[in-house]
């Protein structure tokens, strides 16, 4: 059996998914103990007031937006492993996917939280939650605005693990 190592960045900060060589592999966690792990990640899609209002009063041609934006971001995170190769299926205990109308800024925030009980963290499924629920409400609305853009996507929050609590700056 191979010997885990890892590759250090130039900060000297662990890079887990390479071994000394540079080589690419899925990290070994059989040895970790399972803990309660959480993410949290977030992003929005900008664009036109009347995509917006479409959106909110529930009268896009496609159907309720949101809605379906919600189930394509939790069956996302459930398949980020078939998505992100060096993931490890997960068996996830609670996906929750949330959107915030921000008329101002002509956008729509989500907020995706995923947890479970296991040796890894929830990080990039959270990640690909808000990425795909975002893709989704691209997708339905760019028959009326297709200068829709996704930005801000980012982890806001983890918890669990050997490392604890990380919370965005």
């Amino acid at each position: 059996m191979k010997k885990q190592t890892v590759t250090k960045d130039r900060k000297g900060g662990a890079l887990t998914h390479f071994d000394r060589q540079g080589a690419a592999w899925m990290v070994d966690v059989g040895d970790k103990a399972p803990t309660r792990r959480l993410a949290r990640a977030g992003g929005r899609i900008v664009m036109q007031a009347a995509t917006l209002r479409l959106i909110a009063g529930g009268t896009a041609k496609k159907g309720d937006v949101l809605g379906v934006a919600r189930i394509a971001g939790i069956q996302a995170a459930k398949q980020t492993s078939a998505l992100i190769p060096l993931c490890h299926p997960l068996s996830l205990t609670r996906v929750e996917v949330e959107f915030r109308l921000r008329p101002r800024a002509r956008a729509v925030e989500c907020t995706a939280t995923v947890e479970t009980l296991g040796r890894t963290g929830v990080e990039m499924e959270a990640l690909t939650a808000v990425s795909v629920a975002l893709l989704t409400v691209y997708d339905m609305c760019k028959a009326v605005d297709r200068g829709m853009r996704i930005e801000a996507l980012g982890l806001l929050e983890k918890r669990g693990g050997k490392s604890g609590v990380w919370l965005a700056g």
